[in-house]
């Protein structure tokens, strides 16, 4: 186990740095309680830290795609995504864009057009179906990229893809459950990133994952253990070969 605070930023980023960067990547990074709560009074935000927010940046800083689900942008307020100075200057040098491209994944479209996070750095990437209401969809495509991809829900695996093709390889999914859920269900997370805080949240809240039931279960191999001093643990997974 590593003490947190004895890497330095270079050094943090490193220590997520994928082997390679030209291969398609989906990490998923999480925080729950000790008692596995992924929220506490309905936002995840209760259950974080200096620690959690440093090891969250240096994350982000390392993916193309930034995929959140549309709850989770509607409930946990999201910001619009830009990366720090450092961080721009950081992903410049390595020859990747200034700032990752936000990704919203949604049924319903349950969106206004004038949230903030469509403000973001990078014009956003609304992925949806093609039973989703046109009448939204039209109106999201004035501030968005909409992709329509799958008949009556969306379809995981072709917008990972369709995010290759268009030289985004490196997938970062922030949330929500359900989301995290259904990429688990169609075998697509190939790394959970779990923040672990030092706090017991009681019943109630819900689990990182959620959804129907499956029978698929995949196993992986923890690779990376960092302690914070905050009494944070950030656990790294990679599924096993």
């Amino acid at each position: 186990m590593r003490p947190l605070d004895e890497l330095s930023d270079p050094e943090l980023v490193a220590v997520y740095q994928p082997d390679d960067r030209s291969v398609p990547h989906l990490r998923a990074n999480f925080v729950c309680s000790l008692d596995g709560a992924v929220e506490i009074d309905g936002q995840s935000k209760a259950l974080s830290s200096d620690s959690d927010s440093r090891v969250f940046s240096a994350i982000r800083r390392l993916a193309d795609v930034v995929l959140v689900g549309a709850g989770t942008i509607r409930d946990e307020g999201y910001s619009p995504l830009r990366l720090s100075a450092a961080a721009r200057e950081w992903r410049t040098a390595q020859g990747l864009a200034e700032n990752p491209t936000l990704a919203i994944v949604s049924s319903r479209l349950e969106l206004s057009p004038v949230n903030p996070v469509f403000q973001s750095a990078v014009r956003p990437l609304v992925v949806t179906h093609e039973a989703s209401p046109p009448d939204r969809r039209e109106a999201l495509g004035e501030v968005a990229d909409v992709l329509v991809l799958g008949g009556a829900e969306v379809d995981l695996k072709a917008m990972a893809d369709e995010l290759a093709a268009r030289d985004m390889p490196q997938i970062l999914c922030e949330g929500g459950p359900h989301l995290l859920g259904s990429l688990t269900e169609v075998d697509l997370v190939d790394e959970l990133c779990l923040a672990l805080a030092p706090l017991l949240a009681g019943p109630g809240a819900g689990r990182i994952t959620a959804g129907p039931s499956t029978t698929l279960t995949r196993k992986m191999k923890l690779t990376t253990t960092l302690s914070g001093a905050d009494d944070y643990l950030f656990l790294r997974y990679l599924r096993e070969a």
